[in-house]
């Protein structure tokens, strides 16, 4: 363990002993949005780029125009700087601090706009390349990371044993009313998609594609208002030939049409055995003056009793849910309590911070089977951000375990230790289908 995970490791005897252990094991991230082609990062723009600087930067006074897509690499990067000051008592400014340390070899214990100069000349890899994305895996112990595909993807040019292909169907479901999304179904499949039985056709010839190239799931994010439903192909058989043909639809048709995608998207994860990871609750753009990757929000009228039919409908589907919406974790604890195929899948998003994960990580692990903990993901855009943030929820898993199992119920550190392995290892490399003999 090195000195940058030491500042992470509890006080407490037992949960530090279980966090060290943890912190020796590989990282088995499940979902993430890493580009293969350039997965590590290039440059300090590709760091303090990542929504969450840019926008508490903004939140804290910044301009968002300063990191528009008209400024330079290197004023975005002194932009923010500027701001990191307010925000060093944030989880996110300790993740940042920790790659600047691990991977930067950047020696100060704070990052302002003095020193920000120095950290940019340590973060310049562009002349590095494929070196670089492989020095940032083997310093971060990683086995596998999960990546977002769209439906179109071409995968291919990556190692799909380290780089795990994930069927991303948003576009598929949201924005199928949209000509360019069926053009692009068209093109990805070269099959005529101008009614429901054409629709489906495509739809599976893309499972099948993916299913090939080695995809462990199917995901995509849901907005609160979105109510699953079962495919009618006879009531929407119209505006579906229409929306597919791109004809003119109503907006009640398109949430008919949203339906029939979503519901059939279901059936054919049911038919290729693929997990359907679910992300709901997120309104985009509720702040349109906000940074990129700054405008979205939640709702907190989303509830589950509207996917319920679902879960009952597909017994035989997997669906790791995340909630956007930090007060409903208990609602989604109750769901994978009652239903065997839900499970809470990670902290996502704006519960990703250690409050909330310490608070909903708790009642899982007294409310749950141990066979049902799917413990994290890094959710991250670049290789170096998945380290602190494992690194920050095993601390807070091993103070959890510390508390619940060896002071709370006597266990021993390596029995607490057993669970923790279920709950980073091996229930997620069961749920996505890999073998456990590593």
């Amino acid at each position: 363990m090195n000195s940058i995970t030491t500042n992470y490791a509890p006080r407490d005897a037992a949960a530090r002993e279980i966090f060290v252990e943890l912190a020796r094991r590989p990282i088995f991230d499940p979902h993430s949005h890493i580009d293969p082609h350039r997965p590590a990062a290039r440059c300090l723009d590709e760091i303090l780029g990542y929504h969450y600087y840019t926008e508490l930067a903004h939140s804290a006074g910044m301009p968002a125009d300063r990191v528009g897509p008209d400024s330079t690499p290197s004023s975005r990067v002194r932009a923010v700087a500027e701001y990191l000051p307010a925000l060093e008592n944030t989880a996110q400014y300790r993740w940042l601090l920790h790659i600047a340390q691990t991977f930067f070899g950047f020696e100060h214990n704070s990052i302002n706009a003095a020193n920000i100069g120095e950290l940019e000349a340590r973060a310049d890899h562009e002349a590095d390349g494929a070196a670089w994305d492989a020095a940032v895996w083997s310093r971060s112990k990683l086995d596998a990371v999960f990546l977002t595909n769209e439906f179109d993807d071409p995968l291919s040019g990556w190692d799909t044993s380290k780089y795990i292909p994930c069927l991303r169907v948003d576009d598929l479901v949201l924005k199928l009313h949209l000509p360019a999304t069926v053009e692009r179904l068209r093109a990805a499949t070269g099959l005529d998609v101008g009614d429901f039985n054409g629709l489906r056709a495509a739809l599976a010839a893309v499972f099948e594609r993916f299913k090939v190239r080695g995809a462990r799931a199917c995901a995509i994010s849901l907005p609160p208002d979105f109510v699953p439903s079962p495919a009618e192909p006879r009531r929407v058989v119209t505006p579906i030939r229409r929306a597919l043909r791109g004809l003119p639809v109503r907006p009640d048709e398109v949430d008919d049409l949203r339906r029939t995608a979503f519901w059939t998207i279901a059936e054919l994860c049911s038919d290729h055995k693929l997990p359907f990871d679910l992300m709901i609750g997120p309104i985009r753009g509720v702040y349109p003056a906000g940074v990129a990757g700054g405008r979205d929000l939640f709702d907190r009228r989303v509830s589950l009793h509207d996917y319920a039919p679902l879960f009952n409908h597909f017994a035989d589907v997997a669906f790791p849910i995340s909630t956007l919406t930090p007060d409903a974790a208990a609602e989604l604890t109750a769901y994978a309590w009652i239903f065997p195929n839900v499970l809470p899948f990670g902290h996502w998003w704006y519960s990703n911070i250690p409050a909330f994960i310490a608070h909903d990580l708790r009642a899982r692990l007294q409310a749950l089977p141990a066979t049902k903990l799917l413990g994290y993901y890094s959710d991250a855009y670049k290789l170096e951000f998945i380290l602190p943030k494992f690194t920050m929820y095993r601390a807070i898993l091993a103070e959890s375990l510390a508390e619940e199992c060896v002071r709370g119920r006597g266990w021993s550190t390596p029995r607490a230790l057993e669970l923790a392995q279920l709950v980073l290892w091996d229930n997620p490399r069961r749920l996505f289908g890999f073998d456990q003999s590593k």
